[in-house]
């Protein structure tokens, strides 16, 4: 996931290629197109099969009644909402605790230092919980809902929030001091993942800081390439002939804890680390252009040759991948599993299917790119852990086609199988799985509004897929049933597959909800009427179902300019008439962004990342560039203790116990 790069003078090109036009310039439908042929205005913002499919033989006075029934029926969330709107603090739910549980550079071993902003080393960092927390996971100890390991993803580093004294003011200019290699080891060490042990002691959570299976995932962590392309000749350097090993994993946005209990780190945006030109002619030079490498936004490659495509030009075919860890051996190697394929990863959650073959859903966080999913070739034993290691190693990954009739097509990524032969320049499966994005183009992929998290609901059988926005959608694509040229809110798709089987090559799909503020009739959201003006929302990230099926939403991009209030956790009916009414839970201060969330398999405690507070909100009469720098550390009391600004993990349960949200 990535925050809006209107949010801060600081935004660079790592996160306008996702905000900006994309890079996939084949002819393939966009789903805008296919929404906008599909559904009746009315059956559109319904957001419902059914009703589309009666819209053109039932009254406008039908629908009208029908609507008034569905804002009578009960929620399935019983909390008394949260205000909208934008400050410093974070705000949960009456009745709630929202306690900050780890912040970046808090220590995780029992050995490490304590965070000080001021003397930061590379040292230090490796033993203190990474910047920029965003996927978390929960791993029970012995089936406790209490005592367990959180499992968390680092996606990016803010420089100007994480150095203080870097940036200075010139003639009313903001400027960041050029990066030195020790900043650049800092940051390298405070990208990737951590793994720590929490408990829960009296109703709160503690971190276990000499747990034995903490450990600190990095961006020079030893790690091996598995799968179709592990050895591929594409993926050999200077440094590693055998094509088989790579240092560290870097912008690991979502992710996912498997049925075995091993951590799904996702590599998202790995482009904006590489610099340098490829030689002239060098055959990756396609490959490179539809993912948007080389981007320069940090200065790595200017201290480390990996990084730099004038000297290792295969490097950035070793990032880009679903990354396993066994969280339970802190000495095992992680592994790059290249069967589920090379594109800017926004999360990989699984579900068992009928026939016990395990189905991870994917999307790839760029405008007008693909939803994916991937089946594993063998079945999940759930008495043997060690059979289940190397699943995914083998199997089929597909990509979406989203038809206008509402019915969908997974379509095969399968070297041999349509275009996917040498004819297209691919040779092997290694190559389908280092170019999925072009073998999806050939297939005629469905281009999607930013595809980031799917969730698969075990409970309801469905599929939900959030896309966040965007607002490169052209005028000729606006009809009635689409009425805003850009798409600044993003929607929600929800997909059932054919028999209730998440491994089907079919399906079908509609709209659950699109996003923004109902009250504004052009902007033609579908929230149901029971949705109060703090309920709504824009910018669908992250998202998670909990034991009993509901589905919450995690937001990214909502500002004092765009929204008129900040990120936050939504609680969102997707069944019964009350479908489609959403409540906001948590709100997030000025600036961050709401990631995670994840449920305790009790659901006694949801923990949700806070990443970036403080970033962006220029537009906001609390703080202003430069007085923002000036006086930082009176602003902040949920998140820091001193400069700068911390990102953190926060644990929300309920005052005296409960399920949350019940």
């Amino acid at each position: 996931m990535t925050a809006n790069p209107a949010q801060s003078p600081f935004r660079t090109s790592l996160l306008e290629e996702n905000d900006g036009p994309g890079t996939n310039r084949s002819e393939n439908p966009t789903m805008g197109e296919v929404i906008s042929r599909r559904f009746s205005r009315r059956g559109f913002l319904q957001g419902s099969l059914a009703v589309s499919a009666i819209a053109a033989t039932v009254s406008p006075m039908a629908l009208m009644l029908a609507d008034e029934a569905r804002a009578q029926s009960a929620s399935a969330f019983s909390f008394k909402e949260v205000e909208a709107g934008i400050d410093e603090n974070h705000h949960v739910a009456e009745g709630y605790d929202a306690d900050v549980l780890l912040r970046w550079g808090d220590p995780i071993f029992a050995d490490a230092p304590e965070f000080d902003p001021a003397n930061q080393t590379p040292e230090a960092q490796v033993k203190q919980f990474g910047y920029n927390s965003d996927y978390v996971g929960f791993i029970p100890l012995e089936g406790a809902s209490d005592h367990g390991l959180l499992v968390v993803n680092h996606e990016y580093t803010n420089e100007h929030l994480m150095f203080p004294g870097i940036v200075t003011v010139k003639d009313g200019k903001i400027e960041i001091a050029p990066a030195d290699e020790k900043r650049v080891a800092i940051e390298m060490a405070a990208h990737g993942g951590s793994i720590v042990e929490i408990r829960r002691v009296d109703g709160k959570w503690q971190v276990v800081r000499d747990g034995t299976m903490n450990r600190r995932i990095t961006a020079t962590t030893e790690m091996e390439l598995t799968g179709p392309a592990a050895g591929h000749d594409r993926l050999k350097t200077n440094a590693d002939p055998s094509g088989t090993k790579v240092l560290g994993t870097i912008n690991n946005c979502a992710g996912g804890v498997t049925p075995w209990g091993t951590y799904i780190m996702a590599e998202e945006n790995f482009h904006g680390y590489f610099g340098g030109q490829l030689p002239e002619g060098h055959p990756e030079v396609v490959n490179y252009e539809r993912l948007g490498a080389p981007d320069e936004t940090y200065a790595w490659f200017n201290f480390h040759d990996r990084f730099d495509l004038s000297k290792e030009p295969n490097e950035p075919n070793r990032f880009g991948w679903i990354v396993e860890v066994d969280p339970l051996d802190p000495n095992s190697t992680p592994k790059k599993r290249t069967a589920l394929g090379r594109f800017k990863h926004e999360g990989a959650e699984s579900i068992v299917a009928q026939d016990g073959r395990v189905v991870f859903y994917l999307g790839d966080d760029e405008r007008f790119d693909y939803v994916y999913k991937f089946v594993t070739a063998g079945t999940y034993n759930p008495d043997d852990r060690a059979a289940n290691m190397d699943l995914l190693d083998e199997g089929t990954l597909y990509v979406a086609k989203f038809e206008e009739d509402g019915t969908m097509e997974w379509l095969p990524l399968v070297h041999g199988q349509g275009p996917l032969t040498a004819e297209n320049g691919f040779n092997s499966q290694a190559d389908v799985v280092i170019e999925v994005r072009r073998a999806g183009d050939l297939l005629g992929a469905t281009k999607m509004d930013r595809p980031e998290d799917v969730q698969p609901n075990g409970v309801n059988g469905k599929v939900y897929v959030m896309l966040t926005n965007n607002t490169k959608r052209t005028d000729d694509q606006v009809d009635a049933a689409n009425p805003r040229a850009e798409n600044a809110f993003g929607h929600i798709i929800e997909i059932a597959e054919d028999g209730g089987d998440f491994a089907a090559t079919k399906g079908r799909w509609e709209v659950l909800l699109k996003c923004g503020d109902p009250s504004v009739a052009e902007v033609g959201a579908s929230f149901s009427t029971e949705t109060t003006k703090n309920g709504w929302f824009g910018m669908p990230d992250n998202c998670a179902i909990d034991s009993v099926g509901r589905l919450w939403v995690a937001t990214d991009g909502n500002s004092p300019s765009d929204t008129g209030r900040t990120d936050g956790l939504w609680a969102v009916d997707t069944e019964g008439e009350a479908r489609g009414t959403s409540k906001l839970f948590f709100r997030v201060p000025v600036g961050a962004e709401l990631c995670g969330p994840l449920f305790t398999p009790d659901d006694e405690t949801a923990f949700v990342a806070v990443q970036h507070p403080g970033d962006g909100g220029e537009d906001w009469d609390g703080f202003g560039r430069p007085s923002y720098y000036e006086d930082l550390s009176t602003r902040w009391p949920d998140f820091r203790d001193d400069m700068p600004v911390r990102p953190a993990v926060v644990a929300i349960t309920k005052q005296g116990g409960g399920k949350i949200g019940a």
